[in-house]
Order: structure tokens, then C-alpha cells, then sequence
């Protein structure tokens, strides 16, 4: 087997549509894919809502924890296949320098960590849940590992499209 592919996913606070894109990745990618997750401005905690909705469909992601995306652009940090922003004021902000320069997919995904009351929040997790594994499931069907980086990247906008 090839080494896997390094994801990063994206949010501004890193608690909620990115740790759900990370432990979908993960568990999906079935050692094909390590991904991970980070925020711009990470709020140092993961939303429990997240994990909740991760236990429900039987998803690990034993060491959740908010971080910054600094960690991936810091040296020794893991070199990075892919990048995917899945909220838009992440994707619209300045990035760090990545090494080996990812290529880069926005599948934006409306914000549940904030939507009340809690049975509704629940719905709007659920939601982002389905929305990101629907995109994930199609992304890991591809030849990833024989497609330029262009054509992942047209794969995955392509893919956002389609699922929006």
C-alpha cells in the first residue's frame, strides 16, 4: 500500500464541521487517508453536539481537540496532500504558507454549532454530517492517488456542486 494521503480540513473555530470532516475522513478513508483538523481562530474546545452525532454513527476520533492550523504550517508538521475549508469565512481568510503547497476544495457547510434550541442543533448536525460524508464518500471513490492535484481539486469542487 502507498503511503496515505494527508488531509487537512478547515473551520474558523476547529469544534464542530471540521472535526465532523476529520473523523469521516479517517474512519471512510480506512487507513488511505490521515486527516486532521484546525481552525484559523480555534475555540479550544470541540463542540460536544459534534461528538455526540460522531458516537451516534459509530465514528472514533479518540484524541478530538480544537487546534490551530499554525500546527500545519509549523516545521515537522505533517506535509499535506489536501486541504479542504468547509465554512466560508475560513476559506476567505489568509492562509498560512503550506508546505508542499496542498491543493486546496471549499465545501462549505452551514454552520450548526450555534443553531437553537438544542433538538434543533442536533437536526443542523445531523445535517452537516450527512452533507460531509455524502462529499467524502464521493471524493474517496476517485483514483486519488493516480489524479493530479488540479483534478482533485475540480473533482472536489465538482463534488460540492452536485451536494450543495
Amino acid at each position: 500500500m502507498t503511503k496515505p494521503l494527508n488531509v487537512l480540513v478547515l473551520c474558523t473555530g476547529n469544534s464542530a464541521r471540521s472535526i465532523l470532516g476529520e473523523a469521516l475522513f479517517n474512519h471512510l478513508g480506512a487507513g488511505r487517508i490521515r486527516a486532521h483538523s484546525a481552525g484559523s481562530q480555534p475555540s479550544g474546545k470541540v463542540n460536544p453536539v459534534a461528538l455526540e452525532t460522531l458516537e451516534k454513527h459509530g465514528i472514533p476520533l479518540p484524541a478530538a481537540r480544537s487546534k490551530s492550523w499554525d500546527e500545519f504550517a509549523a516545521p515537522g508538521a505533517p506535509a499535506l496532500d489536501y486541504i479542504f475549508t468547509v465554512c466560508a469565512s475560513a476559506a476567505g481568510e489568509a492562509c498560512p504558507v503550506w508546505p508542499g503547497h496542498p491543493a486546496t476544495a471549499h465545501w462549505g457547510i452551514p454552520d450548526p454549532a450555534h443553531v437553537e434550541p438544542l433538538s434543533a442543533r442536533r437536526e443542523a448536525f445531523e445535517l452537516a454530517y450527512g452533507q460531509l460524508e455524502r462529499r467524502i464518500r464521493a471524493l474517496l471513490a476517485l483514483p486519488l492517488e493516480t489524479m493530479s492535484a488540479d483534478e482533485v481539486k475540480a473533482a472536489a469542487m465538482k463534488i460540492h456542486e452536485v451536494s450543495a
